[in-house]
């Protein structure tokens, strides 16, 4: 009964376990990394054509995103998942089969201008992407199923997302059985569109997110519907448009809800009718899922309008952009509007397009609604850049930079220990995953020096044996090789001296608020002098 950590260890993305259990190769997640990676992940340990089961916690790209890469590799098992997330995968497995080639067609034809360069292959294609779809398995939520002998799993709502789930996992194995539960993604609580967390009671071992381990949500929920109305409205009377890039499946359902709302009452009467574009052809396809997964994942506040014959996710003058036509006239009219589009970190699709045309535009807000990881545009707009490179053009950053604060699908650093806490019993271990470096290991020492928990964040590669209790290998953090990067000595004694800092600050923690005062203000000058 083996456990190893392959991705999304000490970093936020590329989720990805894998458990050898009953005689079976099982991954739990399969995610594709996102941003800038700070740590190398081991290979997955078994070749591909050997995995059994991938047991798949949500829709997400960062832990569904590389499932068609191992069907490419051979893989022919079983993904088992909840209705929704099923699917959901559906639709975004094809869609970012369509720009890993989009992508790849790109590269191609920049590189002809050019000699001495390789012909870039996609990471996969639609075809693997539609032997993946093949694979998925669909399962109720709340249901015990046994997978084979040895295995039974159930799927517990846990409100980050339509179809999102805690995995329960009871393995057996000769007369010893445990059971294994991952988090999943943890949902924020008091969504308007889908339910709360749902809690489990009891478990052996936890493999648990920490995304916002380090940080609390606003203790008052911000009333979005008013905070995007003075948005808007800021926008509009400066002739501009409010652009939101938003993940396509989740966040832009949010953000048509709260825009329902303010039509519905009236509080922008002077701009009533104003357009709304959503143009992302994966946002329109999910939309349409939510529609049909109401009963089982709404929430009652949602449910309650559906049931009066109002559908909380349309209102007049929202058009949807299906085609490429479509997006390119929505910058060419110049009445004020609203364009929500993914990708919700500006990594890729229509969104960059959009922020092409209003990002240099003083009248124009960028709002974003979402979490941006590091090393992503959008995390680089959010952070002050004056200018950003778009489509081989420099654009310069003119309009407003704006965020919602708190709206987030993940639970705060209380949320998430809520969660834990309410399985009862304190489980064997928790393993902390789904943070970056400073969350997790903030989290861990907060689970094990606060609560008592025998908490641990491993880094990839590190192996545990569910049976015994005992690690068969912990692994060291070994970092990322940069390919193309080219770093000076001196930058180089530079980024270490970073590091020693980051060291120095953890070992004075519990220190004399007076020095730590003291310390903080003298890397502040000093990040002041040098912030250039």
């Amino acid at each position: 009964m083996r456990l190893t950590f392959v991705g999304a260890t000490h970093e936020v993305t590329g989720s990805c376990h894998y458990l050898n259990a009953a005689g079976k190769h099982i991954l739990i997640d399969c995610g594709m990394e996102q941003g800038i990676d700070s740590f190398q992940n081991i290979e997955i340990p078994v070749e591909e054509g050997l995995i059994d089961y991938v047991f798949l916690s949500h829709a997400h790209v960062d832990h569904s995103g590389l499932l068609p890469l191992i069907y490419a590799k051979g893989f022919r098992g079983q993904i088992i998942a909840t209705d929704a997330t099923v699917d959901l995968c559906s639709i975004m497995l094809r869609d970012c089969a369509h720009i890993q080639m989009q992508e790849a067609e790109w590269k191609n034809r920049k590189a002809k201008r050019s000699s001495g360069h390789d012909v870039v292959e996609p990471l996969y294609t639609m075809e693997d992407a539609d032997g993946t779809i093949r694979r998925l398995v669909p399962f109720h939520y709340d249901e015990i199923h046994e997978i084979c002998e040895g295995i039974k799993v159930r799927f517990t709502d846990v409100g980050h997302l339509l179809g999102s789930a805690s995995i329960e996992l009871w393995l057996t194995e000769g007369n010893v059985t445990k059971k294994l539960v991952f988090s999943g993604d943890i949902g924020n609580k008091k969504h308007t569109l889908i339910r709360d967390p749902q809690y489990i009671k009891e478990a052996d071992y936890v493999i648990m997110e920490s995304t916002y381990g380090d940080r609390y949500h606003p203790q008052e929920r911000p009333d979005y519907v008013m905070e995007l109305a003075k948005v808007i409205r800021g926008a509009f009377e400066k002739g501009g448009n409010v652009v939101i890039p938003s993940f396509a499946v989740g966040r832009t359902q949010e953000m048509l809800y709260y825009i329902r709302e303010i039509k519905a009452q009236n509080l922008l009467p002077e701009f009533a009718n104003f357009p709304v574009y959503v143009d992302s052809p994966l946002a329109v396809e999910a939309t349409g899922v939510f529609q049909k997964n109401i009963a089982g994942c709404f929430s009652e506040e949602a449910k309650a309008l559906v049931s009066q014959g109002i559908n909380p996710l349309t209102f007049p003058n929202l058009h949807l952009s299906i085609t490429s036509d479509e997006s390119k006239m929505i910058n060419f009219d110049d009445e004020p509007k609203v364009i929500i589009s993914a990708s919700g970190m500006c990594e890729a699709g229509r969104i960059r397009h959009h922020l092409k045309h209003n990002l240099w535009r003083p009248e124009c807000t960028i709002l974003f609604v979402g979490y941006q990881s590091v090393g992503t545009l959008g995390r680089m707009i959010v952070e002050g850049e004056k200018e950003v490179r778009l489509f081989g053009e420099t654009i310069d950053v003119r309009a407003s930079i704006l965020t919602l604060p708190g709206m987030s699908g993940h639970a705060d650093k209380n949320g998430l220990i809520e969660w834990l806490k309410e399985i009862g019993e304190k489980p064997q271990k928790v393993f902390v995953v789904h943070g970056d470096d400073n969350s997790a290991k903030m989290f861990t020492e907060c689970l094990k020096t606060e609560y008592g928990y025998d908490a641990y964040a491993p880094y990839s590669g590190t192996s545990f044996d569910m049976i015994t209790g005992t690690f068969i290998h912990e692994a060291t953090p070994v970092a990322l090789k940069k390919k193309a990067a080219k770093v000076s000595d001196v930058f180089a004694r530079l980024v270490a001296a970073g590091q020693r800092l980051m060291a120095v600050i953890y070992r004075n923690q519990g220190g004399a608020n007076k020095d730590l005062a003291k310390f903080a203000d003298q890397i502040n000058s000093l990040s002041d002098k040098w912030d250039r």
